[in-house]
């Protein structure tokens, strides 16, 4: 990817940005999917074409999940949600009917360790 022009993130490996100008396009990789994005369509599409040349590639057009993340793109922004998520987590514990209660504290109350509570099962969480 360097060859043209992108240049690898230090903080995340798997994501590639080339900037020319006020041009910015994105490629990110996670195992065996990829999302290529930015504000330059002509560059999007020159990766794209050659990233096909080199890989057998499926364009799924609009980005709507990634890595269990869904998107959803408006006028106004993107939305970024992990509700189905939530919801599996939810169902896996038991808890999808659960109710959430009010549980008041004291003001300030300061956390201590309880030297003569019984250990706290570990494997259980």
């Amino acid at each position: 990817m360097n060859y043209f022009g992108y240049i690898q993130s230090n903080a995340y490996h798997t994501l590639f940005l080339k900037r020319d100008g006020r041009r910015l396009t994105a490629l990110i990789v996670y195992v065996d999917d990829i999302v290529v994005t930015g504000n330059d369509a002509r560059e999007q599409l020159k990766l794209q074409t050659y990233l096909s040349q080199e890989f057998e590639m499926k364009d799924l057009g609009d980005l709507k999940y990634f890595i269990g993340i869904e998107v959803a793109m408006s006028i106004t922004g993107i939305f970024l949600s992990q509700r189905k998520y939530v919801l599996d987590l939810l169902t896996k514990t038991g808890m999808l009917g659960c109710k959430p209660a009010d549980t008041r504290i004291e003001m300030n109350h300061k956390l201590c360790e309880d030297i003569d509570q019984e250990q706290t099962n570990k494997k259980h969480y």
